[in-house]
């Protein structure tokens, strides 16, 4: 057991409930080896949720009750933060020692004291909302101070371009610079993008089976992204011990792939599967189709790393045909030419992306310049507000100083130009 799973917000938590669904039922293929790296000694999931509401726990709580989830490590609040990133990172005035961030921290140290060796955190948060951002960026720096040599994997999801808070940009702007200082590597999902691909999948279903509400229901796109998380994190046959029993390695090793560069750490995932015995080069294929190519400037993108995760490959065919399909990966992504070994793959004989035993899925992550497009539509928006000084009270009330969104517009900007390099 290597790793604390850590849930903050709405946002993290819907889709921790979804990653929690996969874990716990293994896709019909899971075994105890495999749930290995995710539970503590008693049986229960290494894993701490916190939301400064108590709706979206509530699931949650009821689960305790059937040994998945340790009370204690249920941190709930009784009012929100109101979609301000400031409100919570800093927290409420004089909230005390039993506030959110506290006793948030206090049930992390206990989960990582019951890890055989405790190697990283996985956190699962959104860029926009006010507990998923602020606490989720302060927790990812107070776990950054307080286990300096663990790894930091954060699952981050950003918002719908149209809009979801006036606030939204500010959040997402203040939220990445924190990452960025504090995180080993951002596994980064955009909600235009989930809602698309759940778009896609929808129109490829009988009619019967698909409708306008489910096709962009907010389950489906929780679940699209728990999908991609179990593709690159589930245990792999790679890193599993000769005795067979996976020391959950996966988060780490994946960071060691797609990360060779510490300033450049936002990773972009795409997924595609199959019921049927569709060749792994077509599943390569569909997964490129979803890979941003150039920016809205028509700068083309490319990878300074790649990672492929196969899944169902019982008969071997993945590396039978492993040299045209990773020169496939190589020219989509236009991997970058100073690093000489820019694709990493993984293999399973076991998919538990889908429940059927023929199924197959292709996972791909990749340290992809695509990141550049968001990095610069958030500073341009939240520099436009910031100018204007529009909400800007909204934040300094709560102790945010005009200094923090200067670091912050500053952050993204190195961060930009270091991709940008990357190219060169």
């Amino acid at each position: 057991m290597s790793a604390v799973w850590l849930h903050v917000g709405q946002c993290g938590n819907q889709i921790g409930q979804e990653w929690w669904r996969i874990i716990t039922e293994g896709g019909g293929h899971s075994c105890e080896a495999d749930r290995y790296p995710f539970l503590s000694r008693d049986g229960k999931l290494g894993a701490v949720c916190v939301d400064s509401e108590p709706k979206v726990l509530r699931k949650a709580q009821k689960q305790v009750k059937h040994g998945c989830f340790r009370e204690s490590n249920l941190i709930v609040g009784q009012e929100g933060r109101g979609s301000n990133w400031a409100y919570g990172y800093y927290g409420p005035p004089n909230e005390g020692e039993r506030g959110l961030l506290q006793r948030t921290m206090e049930s992390f140290r206990k989960e990582t004291e019951r890890r055989d060796c405790y190697s990283g955190t996985v956190l699962f948060h959104s860029l926009s909302g006010g507990t998923g951002a602020g606490l989720g960026a302060r927790l990812c720096e107070e776990i950054r101070e307080a286990y300096p040599v663990g790894h930091i994997l954060s699952v981050s999801v950003a918002p719908h371009q149209a809009g979801e808070s006036p606030l939204q940009h500010y959040n997402t702007l203040l939220c990445l610079a924190a990452l960025q200082r504090a995180a080993d590597g951002v596994l980064l999902f955009h909600n235009d993008e989930a809602l698309s691909r759940v778009l896609s999948l929808q129109s490829h279903r009988p009619s019967s089976l698909s409708s306008p509400q489910a096709q962009a229901s907010l389950s489906s796109m929780n679940s699209h992204i728990a999908s991609c998380l179990a593709g690159l994190l589930y245990p792999v046959h790679n890193l599993t011990t000769p005795s067979g029993i996976s020391l959950g390695l996966e988060p780490w090793e994946l960071l060691r792939s797609v990360s060779p560069v510490p300033a450049t750490k936002f990773l972009h995932t795409t997924q595609a599967h199959t019921r049927s015995t569709v060749l792994w080069d077509s599943l390569a294929a569909s997964t490129l189709q979803m890979l941003p190519r150039h920016s809205p400037s028509g700068n083309l993108h490319y990878s300074s790393a790649v990672l492929a995760v196969a899944r169902g490959d019982q008969s071997n065919s993945f590396l039978s045909s492993l040299d045209p399909i990773l020169r496939r990966l190589r020219h989509g992504h236009r991997c970058a030419a100073w690093n000489p070994f820019p694709i990493d793959y993984w293999t399973d004989p076991q998919d538990v992306v889908s429940p059927s035993p023929s199924s197959r899925s292709l996972t791909v992550c990749s340290n992809h310049s695509s990141v550049t497009d968001l990095l610069q539509r958030v500073g341009e928006r939240a520099h436009d507000m910031f100018q204007a000084r529009a909400y800007l009270h909204w934040y300094q009330r709560y102790g945010c100083e005009d200094q923090d969104f200067l670091q912050a517009f500053d952050t993204l900007r190195t961060v930009t130009e270091e991709y940008r390099a990357g190219d060169e």
